[in-house]
């Protein structure tokens, strides 16, 4: 067997690997790898595809009374994603009990301590270690062919107690993207020639590598299939997320992580992920398996709750990544000098050379069993450990309590330096431990200030929602990953204030409490510098991103305690039925404020019925619409839809005698150009997925296709994601270059997709689609295009340097991924149905600047405040103030949207989506009517 103890001799070429003294495997049974498969994954220049994955799976869920194979969903296209179970004969008969212990445990309701530690003994530790989410990551998924072989096979005493104690839950988190990346790699027959860094589309359908940013939103199908599992049916106590690449002239990254960690989780999940993380190293190194790292050897911290291991710790379960080398196209370890010095990091270094996929494939078998021992050897510790921060959290949330942020300790420091002078209780002290010590009785009044309690719990009343079936889509977010939602069955009072039957409920008393704080308090990250006085330290993606902002959540924080007669939701809501209001027989009135209004308006283009935008506000049915009202004159082709998709999408339409008055704005049927570029835009994937949520028509374009001009016959919008367009010489927008293959070296059904937007030849095609009548709409980087085209905006968030305008210095400005509060006028068709303040996500963005009397450029959105940050960090985030956000800009006949930033930020600002939704329709239908 290639991949046997026995196999591994000779490590990195230069240095001898000792082997862990494990027992021959006994087959009993169970084919092999080497014989399921053609050639043996884990050899040089092969892998295996998710088909073939597939068939093992089912293969020896037959010959092995060790597994269960279980379907826990489909794929984005339509595979099958398969959990396979693995433990002892004996536990898998009994795999409801111990799932229900899990559960129970994890859950932490109605439990004594006593009883939780009588669970704990009783049940099994629960471990989900999983494979291929980033799917040119190729080693997890070649790995788990041969880890669940060996747990299938193995006889020996430590394998042996790990199927006696633990219950592993082996899943799959990208089926489509596997057999994507392994089909293309094998596609060569000559395999030194073998590789996938080109492959030609994004590894999972919409998003590729932000599938592993989607946990909190569960956007996607394999996202909603595994949190199931996590947090609704298995409840594991730990998460092992696997990942490749390591670090530079090392093997692999493996916990504990650098700081800033986030303050909502309980502080007995960060020590027992240290101890974790501290098992596996030291695993590696006493078999003799040198180059992991930790902390400083790579920038990954536990802030962002987006990520499968990351989501984890809000949940209270111990998530794990680990970044491993290597691939079936052997590689070199480099010989980096400051990765060979022997640190508290880095204690073991690896010496530089040769590198074999079937190394990559030892190692993570290592890491595998370090982690199921420890396990197996604190199954109890474990069980009731996950009881005991659901307990917290259940405590916590049912008395006062406080969440010290670092704005908090910044107050306090204020508060020490305003005293005049010490008090009796804080005499200066000469123990030079004590010299940054302040009085302590500021611990009560500005920690503990009252006013600043943690909330008992969030109401949600649907009056107060200005889009209701965006609600109802946050509230399923929730759901999806375990959080308890309640409804009231009856009226009742809570902070002074009486809610009706209906609202929805969502207590911080229960275990997952830490993740509840996370979707609804605004995100406080730390001023995280290199050194006092340097540049910020990046932090490992964004900062800000609490949901309740970015879905616009109409909602009341109560700081006292509170009850009544609740239920709970026991699954995914469905939006309430909309309605027909009013018997006029002149036509239908729609709210703009409604997102799902956007796919009944859709619907009627597509048959052929009229609909305007009045731009006047008006009134109906005792109701009043702000300006962008859909007006749909009576029709039966509308009636039809209107009554059908009413109830469906939870939308209702009023039903008028007479036509409003004012000036109106008909809407015509648009064809849409999503751009995109060989390999994948992942910005563009996130709008590709929400214009067939919202039934916009829409054609993918590529460089070529705009390089040849005429575009204005085929489309009428042309939207340019942020990451579309590269950025060039000292750009003050930020943005990437696509690394392409050459035209021979892919199949010629794809070589129409190569090319990126360049100055000189995309720019001219452009500019003549928009005098003609197109509209173009640039989003976040592709606003570079903006002054090219010849709008009179400027980036405003600039220094010059040789006379040119360049970024600002991250010690000027710096705000890397955050939410932040912008002025709106909703009385522009950009901005129908947008509130007259919103958050926006600003990542890196620009703002702008409008030449002084433009009569062709207009300010939708703008920053008035000086400290607009509303969640996240931001450093500088003075110079926004007097910029403009979005610019509305004639271009002769056609229209350019400016839009700085991201409001389609990875399918989760609903609230800014009308800002793209409008500019397709409204840049058209103002088209047509000059």
């Amino acid at each position: 067997m290639l991949l046997g103890a026995a196999a591994i001799a000779l490590f990195g070429g230069a240095q001898a690997v000792a082997q862990t003294s494990i027992s021959p495997p006994n087959n009993a049974g169970v084919t092999s790898p080497r014989e399921a498969f053609p050639v043996e994954p884990g050899s040089d220049y092969y892998l295996a595809n998710y088909s073939a994955y597939e068939a093992y799976l089912k293969k020896i869920a037959t010959q092995s009374d060790r597994m269960k194979l279980v379907d826990i969903g489909k794929s984005a296209e339509g595979r099958t994603q398969w959990m396979a179970i693995v433990s002892s004969p004996e536990n898998l008969a009994k795999m409801d009990q111990y799932r229900g212990i899990a559960q129970r445990l994890a859950k932490a309701e109605g439990l004594t301590d006593e009883q939780a530690h009588q669970l704990a003994n009783e049940g099994k530790a629960v471990v989900w270690i999983d494979a291929g989410l980033h799917a040119t990551e190729v080693i997890t998924a070649q790995s788990q062919i041969h880890v669940l072989y060996r747990m299938l096979t193995y006889n020996d005493a430590e394998t042996k107690r790990i199927l006696d104690n633990v219950i592993i839950l082996f899943g799959h988190d990208n089926p489509d993207g596997m057999q994507l990346v392994a089909d293309w790699y094998m596609q060569k027959a000559d395999e030194k020639k073998r590789e996938y860094n080109y492959i030609p589309r994004l590894y999972q359908k919409y998003i590729g590598h932000d599938n592993n940013r989607d946990s909190f939103m569960a956007q996607m199908p394999e996202t909603e299939n595994v949190n199931r599992q996590l947090f609704r049916v298995w409840y594991p106590q730990i998460i092992f997320n696997q990942h490749q690449t390591g670090p530079a002239g090392m093997v692999v990254f493996v916990p504990p992580f650098r700081d800033p960690f986030n303050y909502n989780y309980d502080p007995l999940l960060v020590t027992e992920l240290d101890e974790v993380g501290a098992t596996i190293h030291s695993r590696l190194i006493g078999e003799g398996k040198p180059g992991s790292g930790m902390r400083s050897a790579a920038n990954y911290s536990t802030w962002h709750n987006g990520m499968e291991r990351s989501i984890s710790y809000f949940h209270n379960s111990i998530g794990l990544l680990t970044e491993i080398i290597g691939g079936p196209t052997p590689q070199k370890i480099p010989l980096i000098p400051d990765t060979q010095l022997p640190k508290g990091d880095e204690p073991m270094p690896v010496a530089p050379g040769a590198w074999h996929q079937s190394q990559s494939l030892e190692y993570q078998w290592s890491m595998d069993r370090a982690v199921l021992d420890y396990a197996a050897r604190n199954r109890e510790r474990l069980l009731f450990n996950i009881y005991r921060m659901g307990a917290n959290g259940i405590a916590r949330g049912n008395r006062d309590s406080w969440t010290i942020e670092p704005n908090d300790i910044d107050a306090l420091k204020e508060a020490a330096k305003a005293r005049q002078a010490p008090s009796a209780a804080s005499e200066p002290s000469y123990d030079p431990r004590q010299r940054n010590a302040v009085d302590p009785a500021l611990y009560e009044t500005v920690l503990h200030d009252p006013a600043k309690r943690d909330p008992r719990g969030y109401v949600i009343p649907l009056d107060a929602q200005r889009d209701l079936p965006t609600t109802i889509t946050f509230l399923n977010t929730l759901i999806k990953t375990g959080v308890d939602v309640l409804r009231a069955t009856q009226p009742f009072t809570a902070g002074g204030k009486t809610y009706p039957a209906g609202s929805f409920v969502v207590k911080t008393a229960q275990a997952y409490r830490p993740h509840v704080l996370d979707m609804f308090e605004p995100q406080n990250h730390p001023n995280n510098l290199e050194y006092p006085g340097g540049p910020p330290k990046a932090p490992y993606d964004i900062t800000g991103y609490n949901l309740s902002y970015q879905m616009g959540i109409g909602y009341d924080r109560i700081l006292e305690g509170f009850d009544g007669q609740f239920e709970k939701v026991p699954d995914l809501l469905t939006a309430p039925a909309g309605h027909v209001i009013g018997t006029g027989k002149a036509g239908w009135l729609l709210r703009h404020e409604a997102n799902n209004n956007f796919i009944l308006t859709n619907r009627l283009l597509k048959a052929g019925v009229k609909v305007a935008w009045l731009k006047e506000p008006t009134s109906a049915e005792g109701k009043q619409f702000g300006a962008g009202a859909v007006w749909v004159p009576a029709s039966a082709a509308a009636q039809k839809i209107i009554a059908t998709s009413t109830q469906q999408l939870g939308v209702d339409a009023y039903a008028v005698a007479a036509r409003p008055s004012g000036a109106a704005m008909p809407l015509k049927p648009v064809r849409v150009g999503l751009v995109d570029q060989y390999g994948g835009v992942i910005p563009s994937g996130w709008i590709r997925w929400l214009l067939e949520q919202y039934e916009f028509p829409f054609k993918v374009v590529y460089p070529q296709e705009l390089d040849a001009g005429k575009l204005n016959a085929k489309y009428d919008v042309l939207v340019f994601a942020d990451e579309t367009v590269p950025p060039s010489n000292d750009s003050p927008y930020r943005g990437r270059t696509p690394n392409q293959p050459k035209p021979e070296d892919i199949p010629a059904e794809f070589r129409s997709w190569l090319g990126v937007i360049s100055d000189a030849r995309t720019v001219p095609q452009l500019s003549a689609f928009a005098k003609a009548g197109g509209t173009i709409v640039t989003i976040g980087s592709a606003n570079r295009l903006g002054p090219l085209l010849g709008a009179p905006v400027q980036p405003a968030l600039v220094r010059m340097v040789n006379g040119k305008p360049a970024p600002l210095d991250t010690k000027e400005f710096y705000i890397p991924g955050a939410l932040i509060r912008a002025d709106v006028d909703p009385n522009q068709p950009l901005a129908y149905g947008v509130p007259d303040k919103v958050d926006m996500f600003f990542d890196h963005s620009q703002s702008f600047n409008i030449a002084a009397g433009s009569p062709t450029a207009k300010r939708v959105s703008w920053y008035s405040d000086a400290k607009p940050l509303r969640s996240g960090w931001a450093m500088g985030q003075e110079k926004l103030q007097g910029t403009t956000a979005i610019v509305d800009v004639d271009l002769g006949k056609g229209k350019l949207f400016v839009v700085g930033p991201e409001v389609t930020q990875r399918a989760q600002p609903y609230v800014t989506f009308k800002f793209l939704f409008n500019g397709l329709l409204y840049g058209p239908a103002e088209a047509a009517a000059r």
